[in-house]
């Protein structure tokens, strides 16, 4: 009686997968699914940001600052806050599709200028003192210790693009050497840095 007992119960690991499986799978799905169009984090993997940011720092990234997408595609639901200057953006780069966090500096209609490292944006420079610019009421920190890498000589950036450039002038992949960015392919904006690489957890804006 026990030994029939015993064939016809299923082991308690098998009962519990079968029990719980299906409500697992669901919240590894939303979970996801929110990581993909909610909120998601980058680790930084350059030191083309620096100061502002440093190899191995891990930022939180807000994926619905520039829209919301059907998870897992590049399908939007609906358009958000257009990118600004000033914003740490995350995106793919025009060049090889790398996941990349730069700075927008300029936007559509934005005439360009940039010059051993400092940014003029319509005939307005935005330096403050010595390695520092202003965008709006941010203060933001260069790193030109490498030079101001590569000049721009005067450029407008048309509809629908944006310019991005690294903190770290004179040693930044950016916009200058793959072009101008199309400001709806820009994934997140970058918000904070939660983790701060040599120094642990913290939470400072961006």
């Amino acid at each position: 009686m026990n030994e029939t007992a015993s064939l016809a119960s299923p082991h308690p690991v098998l009962a519990w997968l079968r029990r719980e499986a299906l409500p697992l799978g669901v919240m590894l799905l939303l979970l996801f699914a929110a990581r993909d169009s909610l909120a998601n984090h980058y680790q930084v993997p350059s030191g083309s940001m620096q100061p502002t940011l440093q190899p191995g720092d891990r930022v939180v990234v807000d994926m619905r600052a520039y829209g919301l997408r059907v998870p897992f595609t590049d399908v939007q639901l609906w358009a958000g806050q257009a990118p600004q200057r000033g914003d740490v953006a995350v995106f793919d780069s025009p060049a090889d599709g790398t996941r990349l966090i730069k700075r927008v500096v300029a936007v559509a209609g934005d005439r360009v200028q940039l010059h051993d490292g400092y940014l003029s944006i319509n005939e307005q420079p935005l330096r403050q003192d010595v390695a520092q610019e202003l965008f709006g009421n941010k203060q933001v920190q260069l790193d030109l210790e490498d030079g101001g890498g590569p000049d721009i000589n005067g450029i407008t950036i048309p509809a629908g693009k944006l310019l991005v450039v690294g903190d770290h002038r004179g040693n930044s992949f950016d916009g200058r050497f793959f072009g101008l960015v199309d400001a709806d392919t820009v994934y997140g904006k970058a918000v904070a840095v939660y983790w701060r690489r040599g120094d642990g957890p913290e939470w400072q804006r961006l």
